[in-house]
């Protein structure tokens, strides 16, 4: 892939003050070092956020003047309560900045409320909160990631292009609370639907390999006519590319899945994959990051900040 131009880095809007973050933002401090900054992230037994943790770390060694950094995840990406207690310690611990990539948009809205309300800056990446309840709890936390309906378009647009109308397809998406899995399936449905493609299930495999392997055998059971299988996240392609092979119909139903992780390459290349979607997932963590220094350092805050997503296949990829 080649390098992202800074120009697709671009700020949806600005706002001079957002409710509740400047009057409770820290100001970064020379005299006492510089501020420590907390990524928080879902499970690190997904390649994705693998990648966004040495992506990060990368970051803050090569900017080690400039900041410290702390790396938290989960064990899995349903594990609520734990992602909770992480943002408590972190408020405990007093470091200056969390970013985040929340397990779900709203179960962790009211814990990051008490972070803004302890004087922290949060900033939220990957997986965008709960607008509705932001407002209802009265705090305004930034996003900075991509549009993953429009990811969720790209990716399906192509896979339209091997499909006739009327063929049988299933989605199988990502934690049902989660606002890119919500996005992402309405990207898969939206231009499923103005294909003229029958949704014959929309399932969730809440991001887990084995949970999509074992959804994706039942279907082709089920459903001897499916062509095709739109997966949320690569991890979940891999568990029904699994149960495709399994089930002796390699070729003849197609996967597309979203991340780009590495494991996605050599199933590109082989066609047992039709496409991805690359979100730059270790670069994600940075972006939001430097928007939080920028808030430390300068106590503004802009509302959202757009990055890119785009359409990965194999014709795409750089030999091997």
């Amino acid at each position: 892939m080649s390098k992202i131009p800074a120009s697709v880095f671009i700020l949806i809007s600005l706002c001079s003050l957002l409710p509740g973050c400047d009057s409770e933002t820290k100001s970064a401090s020379t005299e006492n070092g510089p501020p420590t900054v907390a990524l928080i992230m879902k499970s690190l037994a997904n390649e994705f956020f693998v990648n966004m943790a040495s992506g990060a770390k990368q970051h803050q060694a090569d900017n080690f003047d400039r900041y410290e950094l702390i790396v938290n995840g989960i064990k899995d990406e349903s594990d609520l309560a734990q992602q909770v207690i992480l943002v408590e310690q972190m408020i405990a611990r007093g470091v200056d900045a969390i970013v985040i990539a929340p397990a779900d948009s709203k179960a962790l809205v009211p814990v990051l409320k008490r972070a803004r309300q302890a004087g922290l800056t949060v900033v939220n990446i990957d997986n965008k909160l709960d607008a509705a309840i932001l407002q209802q709890s009265g705090i305004s936390i930034p996003f900075v990631g991509p549009d993953n309906r429009e990811g969720a378009r790209v990716v399906a647009r192509h896979l339209a292009t091997d499909l006739q109308a009327g063929d049988h397809v299933a989605i199988i998406g990502g934690i049902s609370t989660a606002f890119n899995a919500q996005q992402r399936q309405l990207g898969f449905e939206g231009v499923m639907q103005d294909a003229g493609m029958n949704i014959i299930s929309v399932q969730s495999g809440e991001w887990q390999q084995a949970k999509a392997s074992t959804i994706a055998a039942a279907l082709i059971i089920e459903h001897p006519a499916l062509k095709a299988i739109l997966c949320s996240n690569d991890n979940m392609a891999i568990g029904a590319i699994a149960a495709i092979k399994r089930a002796g119909k390699s070729g003849e139903i197609q996967v597309v899945g979203f991340d780009n992780i590495s494991a996605s390459h050599d199933l590109l290349r082989s066609g047992s994959l039709l496409a991805t979607a690359d979100q730059y997932g270790s670069q994600l963590a940075i972006f939001g990051i430097e928007y939080a220094l920028d808030i430390l350092v300068n106590n503004r805050v802009t509302a959202d900040k757009k990055t890119p997503v785009d359409l990965v296949t194999a014709a795409s990829l750089a030999s091997p």
